[in-house]
């Protein structure tokens, strides 16, 4: 059932790279809610994945660009405003990759360039994305970007290596960067922080489902799935949330405030 609740809206959602990804079921969500927006991918993402059959369904049109690229970004952010017909609503980064966690490499045996890559791609992009809006004014007056993160940002999860540090990054960028858009026109920034979901980047991660059984053994309603993701991501799109920015909401079905669950329970006694 739709609500219309981005009837009117104008956006650009990043990252869609099949229909396992959050950001492709973000943009069906969004279509369905009555938006209209542009979607982006770097380009050898765009090789990999399937991004020009959700535009298509979408009515949508395709701005390849790094997100890393500053000169990209600019061209993102003019093109989609020409495209639309006018300023930005909102803007999702749904972007993630560790060449050290795709290589297998690990976090005591870092490789260092690698390493800032992770950082740079991971979370750097994500200020660059913010700080190019910002600059051309590309933001609507109470719009609304969010950024995907992960709760390895708070808590060690030895698998998920030098992308802890990275999406620890990301969130102090929303709350920072948040602030000043805030403040400038009513921009509001969050970030969202995932239960482990099965998508191709997720699934990627060693041990993804050990830890995925796991939480969703912790978590009370059980693992978050990347289709209640999108519908969470629509409503912070809304205009339902405009007072909420800075924050990192936890989508988990309850994991982060869980200490431990009767099914762990029960699973751990059968072990004894």
């Amino acid at each position: 059932m739709a609500y219309n609740l981005l009837k009117g809206k104008r956006g650009i959602i990043s990252g869609a790279l099949d229909e396992n990804s959050i950001a492709w079921k973000t943009a069906l969500k969004c279509h369905e809610e009555g938006a209209q927006f542009v979607l982006t991918n770097a380009p050898v993402a765009m090789r990999m994945g399937k991004i020009n059959e959700l535009a298509e369904q979408c009515g949508a049109q395709v701005i390849p660009a790094d997100a890393t690229s500053l000169e990209d970004l600019e061209n993102l952010f003019t093109k989609s405003q020409e495209i639309l017909g006018g300023k930005l609503d909102f803007v999702l980064h749904s972007i993630g990759m560790s060449p050290n966690v795709r290589k297998g490499k690990h976090y005591t045996d870092l490789n260092y360039d690698w390493y800032l890559k992770s950082i740079d791609i991971s979370a750097l992009s994500f200020h660059k994305m913010l700080q190019t809006a910002d600059k051309l004014d590309a933001m609507n007056e109470w719009g609304s970007i969010v950024a995907l993160s992960y709760i390895a940002a708070q808590r060690t999860f030895p698998d998920y290596s030098d992308m802890a540090q990275a999406k620890a990054v990301l969130e102090s960028i929303a709350r920072s960067y948040g602030y000043f858009f805030a403040k400038k026109n009513k921009v509001r920034v969050n970030t969202i922080s995932q239960s482990p979901t099965k998508t191709t980047a997720g699934t990627g991660v060693g041990g993804f489902d050990v830890f995925f059984d796991y939480a969703d053994k912790m978590s009370p309603l059980g693992n978050a799935s990347a289709e209640d993701c999108a519908n969470y991501i629509t409503v912070m799109f809304s205009d339902f949330t405009r007072m909420v920015t800075m924050q990192n909401l936890m989508h988990d079905g309850g994991f982060s405030s869980s200490g431990i669950t009767d099914e762990l329970v029960q699973e751990l006694s059968r072990g004894k």
